[in-house]
Parts: structure tokens; C-alpha cells; sequence
């Protein structure tokens, strides 16, 4: 499945569905459809009336097991909807009755990709805005709780490294290496203790690779797109997993030096509005380093064994392309080398 061959089932579902609620839309104006991006797990077009635009979203897999996966997050985006960060969300129909997913309808944002060697600062406020707004909502139980982070990020690890330990295509000298980590963050989640000690609750994106956002360097706006996995958790995921090399290296070639990653938590600290969280963030943030990277990797690997069996929904030619590179054992020696002899992560 692509996003060219499911342009026209869109086309159809548009010249029925009933989109008085969108703000802007007349239903006796002609209107364009055309793909805008594919992810992992959705695709995205523009829809366009006259000088209005707006993203038109399908939803075709879920990466958090919801039976109603765009329900969330239109809900999500929804609670968001006032911090500035977030796009609108106008539309949604998770009815199924047209599609086999759900969809919906929300605000169009213009603008660049991020550019870590000078959107770090950017990204860093909007993290705390994000942060402080979300802090402050009372309704936000539709979204799963993050209880245990390291557990819960172990597993996940856990269970998508199986799919590779278990493969024939499996490499030899990539599993046993990834088999001697998931055993080191087996031990090593018991870390989590600092959290439960020192709860601080917001919203969390947890997917947050430069292409999901977008900056407007003519009106300096910088706003957070994607929101497939959102938890009600420790701010400290986002921080971390923003800055980890799984992340960085996934769109682009960067990987983030020791100064630059010092400058993105000061910008944090100097924009979040609790002193506890501003003088505690960085160790929250290390905890977090060694299992976001094993996050990445496990994914890579689960994906791996997916996209060269035929079994992934999409097939993204970049995605296949970081694959091979994420299951490389020397990169894999550069992420876990350190945390398995004991030392902090580089």
C-alpha cells in the first residue's frame, strides 16, 4: 500500500462526507487533493479550497494496540489545541464505514523541517510549553500513563527484539550483542525509582524525530505535528528522546555533541516555569538516554524482519535505508558500549 494508490478512495470519500464543521469549508466550492507525506503508520494529504488548506489524515496501524487509534489522537490534539505548539484538530470520523482506518481533518501548518544545528533552542521551548500547558489540564485520562517508564520502554524493547531474535534472517553477531543489552536494561530499569519518587505529569509526544516538526522561520513559529503515541508521562522522554543519535540520524546526519546537548537542556530549564523540574531534568534525562536508544534499535530491528518478509504495511525507501544502518555492530558498539561497562553515555 502507498499513499498514490489510496488517493483516489480519499477523492471519493470527500465528494460525500459532510465537513460543515471544518472551519473555512464551503461544500459548493471545487476543492483539490494531493499527497503530502507517508509515514509508518498513516498518510497525509493537502486538501485545498481556493487559498484554504488543510491535512487530510489516515490512519492505517497503531504502534500503542488502540482499537481507535485517530480517536486518540484527535483527542490529544484536541486538549493541545491552546498551547500554540499543536495543530488543530476539525475533523474526525473513526466510523469506519468508508474506510478500513479512521481519519481525520486538521489544521495545515506551513513551513521547513527542524534543523538541529539551529532549531535546537526552538525545539527546546516548545517542549516547554508543551510541557507546562499540559501539566495544568485536568482532563487527560484518555491517554495511557507512562507508571513505570523504563519498564515500559523495556517492554517494548523486549517484545519487538523477539520478532529479531526469532528470525531466520536474523544476524548472528546482532543478536547476541542486542541479547547482552535488553539483559543490561533488564537490571537496569529498576532505575525508574527516581521517577516514581519524583512524579512530574504532562503530556508526552515520545516520537520526536526532526520531520514531525515544522518551523516557520518568517513568523519564528515552531509547531509539533505528529501525535500517534502520546502518553501521560515524565517530560524527560521527550527531552531524551529528541537528542539521542537513533533520532537524530533517523532523517538526517546529525548527531548531537556534548555542547549542543548542554545548550538544549539549559534552553529547557531557562523556559520551564517550575524550578524543581529545571534543577532535576538533566539527570531525568540520562536515565532516559540507554533505553530510548534500545527503543530505536529494537523498532529498527522489528522493522527489519518486516520490510524483508513483505509483512510492513508501507515500505518507506528511506526507512528501509536506516535499517541496515541502525543494525550495524559497530554503530550498535557506539550507543551501548558505554552504559555496558558501566559508564555514562556519551
Amino acid at each position: 500500500m502507498d499513499i498514490d494508490s489510496y488517493l483516489q478512495k480519499v477523492e471519493a470519500y470527500l465528494k460525500e462526507a459532510d465537513l460543515a464543521d471544518v472551519p473555512g469549508w464551503e461544500s459548493d466550492l471545487p476543492w483539490e487533493l494531493r499527497p503530502l507525506a507517508q509515514g509508518e503508520y498513516n498518510m497525509n494529504f493537502l486538501l485545498e479550497q481556493d487559498s484554504r488548506e488543510w491535512v487530510f489524515r489516515v490512519n492505517i496501524d497503531t504502534q500503542i494496540g488502540s482499537e481507535n487509534q485517530i480517536r486518540y489522537e484527535y483527542d490529544t490534539l484536541a486538549m493541545l489545541a491552546g498551547s500554540s505548539f499543536t495543530p488543530k484538530p476539525f475533523f474526525i470520523d473513526d466510523t469506519q464505514s468508508h474506510f478500513d482506518y479512521g481519519v481525520l481533518i486538521m489544521e495545515y501548518i506551513t513551513g521547513d523541517a527542524l534543523v538541529y544545528q539551529r532549531d535546537i533552542e526552538k525545539a527546546a521551548g516548545l517542549f516547554a510549553g508543551i510541557h507546562q500547558y499540559s501539566h495544568e489540564i485536568a482532563d487527560w485520562q484518555h491517554l495511557i500513563v507512562e507508571q513505570n517508564p523504563l519498564s515500559m520502554t523495556y517492554d517494548e524493547c523486549a517484545r519487538l527484539l523477539d520478532i529479531y531474535f526469532a528470525s531466520p534472517i536474523a544476524k548472528d553477531e546482532v543478536r547476541a550483542y542486542l541479547e547482552h543489552v535488553i539483559d543490561w536494561a533488564s537490571k537496569a530499569r529498576q532505575r525508574e525509582s527516581y521517577f516514581h519518587e519524583n512524579p512530574w505529569w504532562c503530556v508526552i509526544n515520545t516520537e520526536v524525530n526532526s520531520s514531525n516538526f515544522i518551523v516557520n522561520r518568517e513568523t519564528g513559529s515552531i509547531h509539533l505535528v505528529d501525535w500517534e503515541k502520546p502518553l501521560w508521562g515524565d517530560p524527560s522522554q521527550d527531552l531524551s528522546h529528541f537528542s539521542v543519535p537513533t533520532t537524530t540520524l533517523w532523517k538526517t546526519d546529525y548527531r548531537m555533541g556534548l555542547k549542543e546537548r548542554q545548550g538544549f537542556l539549559d534552553a529547557y530549564r531557562q523556559a520551564i516555569n517550575d524550578e524543581s523540574l529545571a534543577e532535576t531534568i538533566e539527570e531525568r534525562v540520562n536515565l532516559r538516554d540507554p533505553f530510548n536508544c534500545l527503543r530505536g534499535v529494537s523498532w529498527c530491528a522489528m522493522a527489519w524482519v518486516r520490510y524483508r518478509s513483505g509483512k510492513h504495511a508501507l515500505q518507506n525507501a528511506d526507512t528501509f535505508a536506516k535499517l541496515d544502518m541502525y543494525l550495524d555492530i559497530n554503530f550498535l558498539h557506539s550507543l551501548f558500549d558505554t552504559v555496558l561497562e558501566g559508564k555514562e553515555m556519551q
